[in-house]
């Protein structure tokens, strides 16, 4: 089978080590989307289309050369509109929230400017609506803050979330096919900044906080996501981000879940998880 990785790249830990596993009986091509631009969909060395296609980018022209492969008729993991619903910070939390997911409440404003020129009544985390490499993401307990981040971000789009008193730690949980890891990692709004992820068993979660990361998959039509997830009192998660194929890095079984999933989805010529 041929399996293509839409990526910047294809020596990424997770990327690379699941081609190890798969190059011995199949054939792995790496499609950089900004060489692409979203026209051209067909492998350049033979002309064909591959069996599946890895959307491991998130830009625009990553997203445009998706849907371009799936009007052609190829499965895409995941797909170019689950990774896109991640990719808008608003859209996400509203599908989230209707779907009774335990996701942080959250407001849009139009620009940081005009965030700023309203009444800041508690403290908030600032972030931009679209999700990108070095995006704005900022605790703000008051206005002053607020208005000095509005010299470099005046014209962001932002959603705004509640600050919720916490330990400083985020419980990272990443999905594959259904597989679950995790990891501890300090807080980037933390002071000294996010550190290394520390290793977390699954049976070290407090009971309950497996069900609403599994219910993500099903919700957003995800196969491959991450969930970040604090504890917002009493030992009740609460749901601040969703990212469609994170990196997964240094999660042992991770390379070999996404090598399952990409040949069971070149076999079945579709995604595995249910469209909601």
């Amino acid at each position: 089978m041929r399996i293509g990785l839409i990526t910047a790249d294809p020596g990424h830990q997770l990327l690379a080590d699941a081609t190890a596993l798969l190059t011995p009986r199949h054939e792995v091509v790496a499609l950089d989307p900004r060489d692409h631009r979203g026209t051209e969909t067909r492998d350049p060395a033979s002309g064909e289309l591959a069996d599946v296609y890895l959307l491991k980018a998130r830009t625009p022209p990553a997203l445009a050369l998706a849907m371009s492969l799936e009007r052609r008729g190829a499965p895409v993991v995941n797909s170019a509109a689950a990774t896109a619903w991640c990719q808008d910070r608003t859209a996400m939390a509203e599908r989230a929230l209707r779907a009774g997911l335990p996701f942080a409440p959250t407001r849009t404003a139009a620009s940081l400017a005009g965030l700023a020129a309203e009444p800041l009544r508690r403290p908030v985390v600032v972030k931009s609506r679209h999700s990108r490499r070095h995006d704005l993401v900022a605790r703000v307990d008051d206005a002053a803050h607020l208005r000095a981040l509005t010299v470099d971000w005046a014209d962001e789009p932002v959603v705004v979330q509640d600050f919720v008193p916490n330990d400083g730690w985020d419980h990272k949980l990443w999905v594959v096919a259904g597989r679950v890891f995790a990891a501890l990692r300090r807080s980037e709004l933390a002071a000294g900044g996010r550190g290394p992820n520390l290793p977390l068993a699954l049976d070290a979660l407090p009971p309950g906080w497996l069900d609403p990361v599994l219910r993500v998959g099903p919700v957003f039509s995800l196969d491959v996501y991450g969930v970040d997830l604090i504890d917002s009192g009493g030992g009740a998660p609460l749901i601040v981000d969703i990212n469609a194929f994170p990196g997964i890095r240094g999660q042992a079984g991770a390379p070999e879940a996404l090598a399952a999933l990409a040949l069971r989805t070149a076999e079945r010529g579709g995604l595995t998880v249910s469209h909601t």
